[in-house]
């Protein structure tokens, strides 16, 4: 397992560059639909996005994406929540 400084460095400490494609799997349905995340320049602005296997396929390789982790994902969700939900501490 990465370290959560590991999983910064590689997912939010790059800068932002429109050269840099991030995806970040969800999941494939039993219709065979895969749904997922797409960012340019940064992983934490992204489009939730729905499309067959093989156009998945087909999209990230054209794309050149940059798959991110499950740990990376987790990191993700988890400045996310300090947004939204705020981090004890700050106003105690």
């Amino acid at each position: 397992m990465q370290t959560s400084a590991r999983v910064r460095e590689r997912a939010f400490d790059r800068g932002f560059d429109i050269t840099r494609r991030y995806v970040r799997f969800r999941e494939h349905r039993e219709d065979g639909f895969v749904e997922f995340d797409f960012s340019i320049g940064d992983p934490r602005l992204s489009v939730e996005l729905v499309m067959p296997l093989r156009e998945y396929r087909s999209f990230c390789h054209a794309n050149r994406v940059i798959h991110l982790t499950r740990d990376e994902g987790e990191q993700l969700d988890f400045e996310e929540s300090k947004w939204r939900y705020g981090q004890p501490g700050l106003s105690e």
